[in-house]
């Protein structure tokens, strides 16, 4: 027979799965793999074998062996679960788990974080507080890696209370231990609580390492709190911290999202080392610096690019109001054969939705629907507003009503869409639709509910939810809300009530209230209350042309025409202009942007001659038309009607 000590040699020289089945047939034949030392020794280097490639082979080898070993021991069942946690199959780690139990084999200290982990990958919670209880039984509670293990999954699956209860009461703490608690409250959005227990590590010993300060530094990001950032900046640089590519990355990231352009630039220039990530960060600080044409340059002069990069791109045109540029590198990237995801879709369809441009719309939408079996909520939600603003409200409605999911924010765009098109019964019955169906209104909800009250002429239901928003649903009334009840208020010709509700705000009104009134006032006539708003516009707003814009209306309405002529005459002298309104045109697919008496347009000359001939075969039809209808009906000619009066 061939030793074990001989096998355990010849397994140390196996690389390959080819050479450890030569070797397992070997000891087969020869009668070696009996013992089950031998046999233990064969299965741990199929389980050890890399997970890529020929690994899964080696895998497969190795449950085979084990499903045929007729007792086998606890070392065998902890590697064949290392092996399977380490290839992605948390599945199959809580199934070998309950074998173990049901054979009588007691998990130890090497066996329990991999389970705990599985249940963490397949959100197994029942079995996550089995184990949590056999950790307790076993007495394996003060184990430091167990307790990690624990304390990971808790965060992980958003029980902060639970783990934060476990890390309280864990007598032995390492800096995995914080990092796990740091990281739970990041990934839940409480930065505050991840800033105090980062304090309370500093003061208790632990050193923080790069894991630490990648979360903290996210959390900035997210919050921008760029004060708190500088400070784990300092404390990166005094602590010697080796910042790597992850860490460096997160820097440049940090100080872009909390609008630091010029840190964020000399942090990425000091990186020695940078990648895909690292050029990204910095465009998308471009981006929020508001230089579109700097971002557009960085784009340009990037080594290398990721879907990222290019949606970063798109967003910054969209939010930059250059949303025809948007449109044209959603082309180029279709052209290069990228594969877009639905954060390119998304951001396409903001740029179609911006635009009113709906024949590019519906293209990607009909790319959607070929590329995207099951597209995410956020895409619905994107097709659902780039309808609502092209108009297509119906169309909207119907993709509504399709959507297999929805949050909040379906139902706030639909909500929107039907205020925004003067469909205010609708937005209330969809609203009571929302409730109905569980889901809680927010601030957003209401300010497009108040909005289709006012524009629908609904004061008793606009004052209900109003009232109903702090009482009922528990959301906040913010500035914007008070403005949408001054225009209903307004429009349904309560001024005092509108003034007494100013007066009652809790914060200062913005110029959108003030606005609110005074188009309230112009509409009836209120000439007094108008010049006292006027009053607090200009504090607020100072002298431009929109509000001597208003002004002159004002005093249009309330006949007051020498005043109104002193008025603008006094803006022509100053020269000041009201910004042109711009309407838009889609021609054979193309949108095409013009204001009055605009010639700026490269076919200016044909629009204004085709514009001419139309309106003469217009009118030559009208003629036509009325001529038959007096002869038809003689003396009901709306033609002989003018001439008498003229």
């Amino acid at each position: 027979m061939v030793a074990s000590r001989h096998v355990q040699k010849l397994l140390r020289q196996c690389n390959s799965v080819e050479h450890l089945n030569q070797l397992h047939g070997h000891v087969v034949v020869d009668g070696t793999f009996a013992v089950a030392a031998v046999a233990s020794q064969i299965l741990a280097s199929y389980c050890a074998l890399p997970v890529g490639g020929a690994g899964h082979g080696a895998l497969s080898y190795a449950r085979h062996l084990f499903d045929r070993i007729p007792d086998p021991d606890r070392l065998m069942c902890n590697n064949l679960i290392r092996a399977y946690c380490n290839s992605h199959c948390p599945q199959e780690v809580l199934r070998l788990h309950r074998g173990m139990i049901q054979r009588g084999i007691s998990p130890n200290e090497f066996t329990l974080p991999f389970v705990i982990k599985a249940c963490t990958r397949t959100q197994a919670l029942e079995h996550m507080l089995a184990t949590h209880g056999m950790v307790v039984k076993l007495g394996f509670v003060r184990q430091v890696f167990v307790g990690n293990a624990l304390l990971h999954s808790y965060a992980f699956a958003g029980s902060l209370q639970d783990s934060r209860r476990f890390f309280d009461e864990m007598v032995d703490r390492n800096v995995v231990s914080w990092n796990s608690m740091i990281s739970g409250y990041v990934q839940a959005g409480k930065t505050m609580e991840a800033c105090s227990l980062f304090k309370r590590m500093k003061n208790q010993g632990p050193l923080a390492d790069e894991f630490t300060l990648v979360s903290l530094l996210f959390a900035c990001s997210t919050e921008g709190n760029l004060e708190f950032g500088r400070l784990l900046h300092c404390h990166l640089l005094v602590s010697g911290c080796r910042v790597d590519l992850i860490l460096g990355n997160a820097l440049v990231d940090m100080y872009g999202k909390c609008g630091d352009l010029l840190m964020a630039l000399t942090c990425f220039d000091m990186m020695p080392l940078k990648n895909v990530v690292s050029w990204t960060s910095m465009l998308c600080a471009q981006a929020k610096h508001g230089s579109v044409d700097a971002a557009r340059d960085w784009f340009e002069q990037m080594p290398e690019r990721s879907i990222v990069s290019w949606n970063a791109m798109i967003s910054c045109y969209v939010q930059g109001g250059r949303c025809r540029e948007a449109l044209d590198l959603y082309k180029r990237m279709k052209l290069l054969g990228l594969t877009l995801d639905e954060f390119t879709l998304e951001g396409v369809l903001s740029a179609c939705g911006q635009l009113g441009d709906l024949a590019s719309g519906k293209m990607v939408h009909d790319y959607i629907r070929v590329r995207f079996n099951n597209p995410g909520v956020a895409l619905f939600n994107s097709l659902l507003d780039m309808h609502a603003r092209c108009g297509q409200v119906d169309t909207a409605i119907s993709l509504f009503s399709e959507m297999p999911n929805k949050n909040v924010i379906s139902w706030n765009v639909i909500i929107g869409a039907l205020a925004m098109h003067g469909r205010a019964q609708d937005a209330v019955m969809f609203f009571r639709s929302m409730v109905s169906d569980a889901f809680s209104p927010d601030e957003i909800t209401f300010v497009a509910l108040l909005s289709a009250c006012s524009h629908g002429g609904l004061l008793e239901a606009g004052q209900y939810y109003f009232e109903a928003m702090r009482h009922v649903y528990n959301v906040k009334h913010e500035v914007e809300h008070y403005a949408c009840m001054v225009d209903l208020l307004g429009r349904g010709g309560q001024l005092a009530k509108a003034v007494h509700l100013i007066s009652d705000m809790p914060m200062k009104p913005d110029v959108v209230v003030w606005g609110a009134l005074l188009g309230a006032c112009r509409i009836h006539g209120h000439i007094e209350i108008g010049k006292q708003v006027i009053k607090q516009l200009l504090e607020l707003e100072g002298i431009s042309g929109g509000l001597f814009v208003l002004i002159s209306n004002l005093l249009y309405e309330s006949h007051q025409w020498e005043d109104m002529k002193k008025l603008r005459k006094l803006m022509r002298e100053w020269g000041m202009k009201r910004d042109m309104g711009v309407s838009s045109i889609e021609v054979n697919g193309n949108i095409h942007d013009f204001g009055v008496e605009d010639i700026k347009h490269e076919s200016s000359d044909r629009m204004q001659t085709f514009t001419i001939k139309q309106f003469v075969l217009s009118l030559n039809m009208c003629l036509a038309e009325e001529e038959h209808s007096s002869k038809m009906h003689p003396g009901n000619s709306s033609l002989e009607t003018i001439n008498s009066s003229s």
